[in-house]
């Protein structure tokens, strides 16, 4: 049994990106054996096609057993100022039951006084926030962090009772001390398409994201999308000691796009639990344990 913290989908497919629909996914999810998975809209234009929260809720409440929703909000919204009453559009929508804010992916700073109002926002209604990283100001989709994270971890500071998912390479690189400082993200190139530049290989030193974790009980893992399996798997002694650490605090995650998009993150799980180098316990809460009690399933 798995559920899901991280997926998309359109109830029609966009003109570019192809996304699941709701059916291709759960098509996809059988044949995974994954219950339940949490639907993230896309509100930022940075490079996907934005769609509503409305249509993950339309899509949710056709099939409940299957998916649930979070809502997103570009941090810009109603007065494109720190001071918006964000906090009134996110009490809505934990009103219609979404159970989370994002994927938040506006190109802006994370210590920007809008992105700071989200969360100031977010931690006020009581949802949990997932953002994907970028490494880069402009050119590309995601919010902008320095090498080590600081401004993530001035917002885990400033906001202790937020729940924090990192995501994405930006974040999943610096599981360990980085080899430079180029091989912490996937570069967007002006033309299109992206560059990928991950350090690989045993874990000598680790880097930021464990320490952030050690010192942080708001910060969450958001294990999904091929960066967080490089990240986890890159060394098979490292990467179990890992995720038994931070067991209550982990979440599997799949970041489908489409329906042929490939996922390792469950076989090297049950792959590990078999081996016995992370317990049943372990196996069970990141797979589906942590997920039923965030989402209050």
């Amino acid at each position: 049994m798995f559920i899901d913290i991280h997926t998309h989908c359109y109830r029609r497919k966009p003109p570019f990106i192809s996304f699941s629909t709701p059916e291709e996914l759960i098509e996809r999810y059988d044949e995974m054996k994954v219950d339940m998975a949490v639907i993230l809209p896309i509100v930022n234009p940075e490079i996907y096609m934005p769609q509503s929260n409305e249509d993950v809720l339309e899509i949710c409440e056709t099939y409940p057993d299957r998916f649930i929703p979070y809502c997103n909000i570009d941090p810009r919204i109603m007065t494109n100022s720190p001071f918006a009453k964000i906090e009134k559009v996110l009490e809505h929508y934990k009103n219609v039951g979404c159970k989370g804010v994002g994927e938040i992916m506006p190109t802006m700073a994370l210590d920007d006084p809008m992105m700071q109002n989200l969360f100031r926002a977010a931690e006020l209604v009581g949802l949990p926030v997932v953002y994907d990283g970028s490494a880069q100001r402009r050119g590309d989709f995601g919010v902008f962090d320095e090498v080590g994270l600081p401004m993530l971890e001035y917002s885990l500071l400033a906001f202790p009772k937020l729940k924090i998912f990192g995501h994405g390479p930006v974040f999943w690189c610096e599981i360990a001390k980085l080899s430079t400082v180029g091989a912490r993200a996937a570069f967007m190139k002006p033309w299109g398409g992206q560059v990928y530049n991950f350090d690989e290989g045993p874990i000598d030193e680790e880097g930021t994201v464990p320490k952030l974790f050690r010192k942080y009980e708001n910060l969450c893992g958001d294990l999904s999308d091929g960066t967080c399996y490089n990240a986890i798997s890159r060394d098979p002694n490292y990467g179990p000691r890992f995720l038994s650490e931070f067991e209550d605090r982990l979440y599997f995650g799949t970041d489908l796009m489409g329906k042929k998009m490939p996922v390792q993150l469950d076989s090297l799980l049950i792959s590990w639990k078999e081996q016995g180098k992370i317990s049943e316990t372990t196996f069970k809460k990141i797979a589906y344990r942590n997920a039923e009690k965030l989402l209050g399933l």
